[in-house]
């Protein structure tokens, strides 16, 4: 599901797309100039969420959670705005870049509101998170509620693995394939599992699977970010993340369905020079300085491999996309 709602009715309409995912009470202090959005993608057993809202005050009750006998976890990562969250105890602030959980059966009363944009723009509270079947976590709801209603870091750790993930996952949820779809929905299970698990210090309580899946996501995250590092070999990925080689190769290639993990990182090194030869702002750069920022400091081997990969050379395919009319532009309105 998508929707989208704007104009001096859009909370009512607004209110209504969000009781498919909150039975809980709307109200707004901007109701009568309340302008929203909300997306809304089913990925597997996760549904994945990307809200914008000018203030909004959440609360559910006891006799709502008597009404819905569906057990949910929604987490949410606060991208702008601010917010404050009663679950039982001291209200908890929530800053941008916090990640905050709640449960439905547990009552809590949230309130969120906008920041004014740096250019003028009105207020805006922004978010991306997923609701998930509670009954899909390895850990027990007891050990879970701690952490309920509080501002947890999105800066650290498995933390910033999981704002990225979340961020990515919202901006393509409604393009992936079934396929795709479950698999990522069980990676989210996965990274939430094991930033919980992080938070409680208690990963030794989580199944071996979801440990090992959390650990080859850390891995590919560690490869995209050094890329550039033309040393970035299986050896030092396994180092960096304090497992042998050879458990490293086991478990990477198991998951790859057959791709070895030094094929993933040469794989990730000509599909970013792809990207980079093909960038309108890095077009005063050499060819090989290029490869050399992609992690292939020997120009020829980059050559050859680029080749062998996309079926050109390198200067072959810089040419042919500068050749190419970006969708839009005064070039292509003009050949309209």
């Amino acid at each position: 599901m998508q929707a989208g709602t704007t104009g001096s009715e859009s909370f009512e309409q607004w209110r209504e797309t969000m009781r498919h995912t909150r039975a809980a009470e709307l109200t707004s202090d901007h109701a009568d100039t309340f302008t929203a959005v909300v997306h809304q993608t089913q990925v597997g057993s996760v549904s994945v969420l990307r809200t914008s809202f000018p203030s909004i005050q959440v609360r559910r009750t006891q006799r709502m959670i008597r009404r819905c006998d569906q057990e949910l976890y929604h987490l949410t990562l606060l991208t702008s705005g601010s917010g404050l969250v009663e679950t039982g105890g001291a209200p908890q602030p929530l800053t941008a870049g916090d990640l905050h959980l709640v449960a439905s059966p547990q009552p809590y009363d949230a309130r969120f509101r906008g920041e004014p944009g740096a250019s003028g723009e009105r207020a805006h509270v922004d978010g991306v998170g997923v609701d998930l079947p509670m009954s899909m976590l390895p850990l027990p709801a007891r050990r879970v509620r701690p952490l309920l209603g509080r501002a947890l870091p999105a800066d650290r750790g498995a933390g910033v693995l999981l704002a990225t993930f979340l961020t990515g996952l919202a901006a393509q949820a409604a393009l992936l394939r079934p396929g795709e779809a479950a698999r990522l929905s069980t990676a989210t299970v996965d990274l939430l599992s094991a930033w919980l698990a992080g938070e409680l210090d208690s990963e030794g309580s989580l199944p071996p699977q979801t440990r090992q899946a959390v650990m080859l996501h850390r891995v590919k995250s560690f490869i995209l970010q050094n890329l550039h590092h033309p040393d970035l070999t299986p050896s030092v990925v396994a180092a960096a993340h304090h497992v042998s080689l050879s458990y490293l190769h086991r478990e990477f290639t198991r998951d790859s369905q057959g791709e070895t993990l030094a094929a993933f990182i040469r794989r990730q090194r000509l599909a970013k020079a792809y990207r980079d030869l093909a960038d309108p702002a890095l077009h005063d750069l050499p060819v090989h300085v290029v490869a050399a920022r992609c992690g292939i400091p020997q120009a020829s081997v980059f050559t050859r491999a680029f080749k062998a990969t996309h079926g050109m050379t390198p200067s072959d395919h810089r040419r042919r996309a500068r050749t190419v009319v970006p969708p839009g532009s005064e070039q292509a309105q003009a050949a309209e």
